[in-house]
């Protein structure tokens, strides 16, 4: 008798060719490492040029920190987000880096807390630099709390506003907004006699003043150099998604 035919299972079918999920998650991605890394870097202040005084008012040297080289970066990539995705997604990403960077502040207190071995002779230096101060830590977070959320919310107000028109007004107004919230709190904060009882060390009057606007200052320079680089990203991560965006 013949055998009978062996049957096959259906293959599975095809997935059309290209990308199936966009680029959402690695725009997240860059987006936290940027935050993370500058974070670090914002623990120590840098002092450039020599001592100018207009008016009594020092004009130089220029106060900033080590977080000025790539957090104008973390706003560019916010507008990715908050353009591209809307404000539900770019605030989700926005939370996400904030429960990552308290994460990392309290993973720095616990392991300056244990016990060094015996043979390590870093630890000062280590606490020094990455160890936990609460005033720091508090102020960090606040204001990039607070200038994310008021730059992504501030560029979908003005996308409604405009009709997606003047992409440009959009970045550089939610900059404007968000970058000036965050270098306040964080300066007035982390360095503002008001904030001393959470530990850390205080500046003068005049230094802090000259921090946060050359900070403001400097931030958004960063953004409106950036800006035919923003427009670019904008529109590959857009291409790049398999469905349109709805903003939310």
């Amino acid at each position: 008798m013949p055998r009978p035919a062996a049957t096959e299972e259906p293959s599975p079918p095809r997935r059309p060719a290209g990308p199936a999920r966009g680029n959402y998650d690695l725009v997240v991605a860059l987006f936290v490492g940027l935050l993370l890394i500058s974070n670090i870097g914002a623990t120590k202040l840098i002092q450039l040029g020599p001592e100018v005084a207009v008016g009594g008012y020092p004009v130089l040297p220029v106060i900033t920190d080590g977080g000025a080289f790539l957090f104008p970066l973390t706003y560019v990539l916010g507008d990715v987000l908050a353009e591209v995705y809307g404000w539900r997604r770019a605030r989700r990403a926005i939370v996400v880096g904030f429960v990552l960077a308290a994460l990392m502040s309290l993973t720095f207190w616990v392991v300056a807390a244990m016990p060094p071995a015996s043979d390590w002779t870093l630890q000062q230096a280590w606490v020094s630099v990455l160890g936990f101060v609460p005033r720091i830590v508090v102020a960090s977070l606040c204001g990039y709390l607070a200038g994310q959320l008021l730059n992504a919310l501030v560029l979908v107000r003005l996308k409604r506003r405009t009709g997606g028109r003047r992409l440009w007004l959009r970045l550089l107004g939610s900059t404007v907004v968000g970058e000036l919230v965050d270098t306040v709190v964080f300066c007035t904060l982390a360095f503002g006699s008001p904030g001393s009882w959470l530990g850390g060390d205080s500046i003068p009057l005049e230094s802090l003043v000259n921090y946060v606007v050359t900070g403001f200052v400097y931030k958004v320079l960063v953004e409106v150099v950036l800006l035919p680089v923003t427009y670019l990203v904008i529109r590959a991560v857009r291409a790049r998604e398999p469905e349109p965006v709805e903003p939310g």
